[in-house]
């Protein structure tokens, strides 16, 4: 989520056979832009499913407006970088917000004609889409330093909750689906911080080891 292009295990080889040893990949750091509008919706997020919002769409201007056009731009710019995995964890995260905006209202507005009756398996296919999709992401960034797999799981205990929550109609597994966010919350403040204090000539702040190599 920082500059993860940098780490020695994820370095790829040139594209280009012959350039020069001394050409290095082009510079730049994508999550100056992702991790903040990342915080951004997770926070509204988790206001939400805690009930500390009781009104399920108020996150939505921020989502939509903010973090998931954001995360697009920083999921091309680390495309542009040739960041592989920055991009595709960037791009996931674009796909999460998005489509949980879009599912908002498309819900509220009726705007795919769903009967009452089905927006709880809407919702609940929505949630189990996810929760495959980042719990797969989980698995194959295992060679990433710990906090990056960590955070991903952290990902998917809150989306399990989230869906145990929406499938049974339990107040209690939504609401710590909600406190799961805000853990998720605190992982990315601390690549944010270690991301800019870094740029602005600091010294790089520990990720951990890859939890295998």
């Amino acid at each position: 989520m920082t500059d993860i292009a940098e780490s020695p295990t994820l370095t790829e080889p040139s594209v280009t056979e012959g350039a020069a040893e001394t050409a290095g990949p082009p510079e730049g750091n994508p999550g100056l832009i992702g991790l903040p509008l990342i915080i951004a919706g997770a926070v509204g997020l988790g206001f939400t499913n805690t009930g500390i919002v009781s009104t399920s769409a108020a996150p939505v201007p921020v989502l939509l407006s903010g973090t998931a056009v954001g995360l697009l731009i920083t999921t091309i710019w680390a495309a542009a970088l040739r960041q592989n995995v920055t991009a595709t964890i960037y791009g996931t995260f674009f796909g999460f917000y998005g489509s949980y905006s879009v599912l908002s209202l498309g819900l509220a507005h009726n705007w795919f004609g769903i009967p009452a009756g089905g927006v709880q398996e809407t919702v609940s296919l929505w949630l189990a889409s996810w929760l495959l999709t980042i719990g797969i992401l989980t698995v194959l960034t295992i060679r990433l330093p710990w906090t990056f797999p960590v955070l991903f799981a952290v990902v998917d205990v809150a989306l399990a909750l989230l869906l145990l929550g929406n499938v049974t109609g339990s107040v209690a597994a939504t609401r710590l689906g909600g406190w799961a966010v805000f853990v998720f919350v605190a992982f990315v403040v601390y690549f944010w911080a270690a991301a800019l204090w870094q740029e602005t000539g600091g010294r790089a702040l520990p990720l951990g080891r890859p939890l295998k190599v």
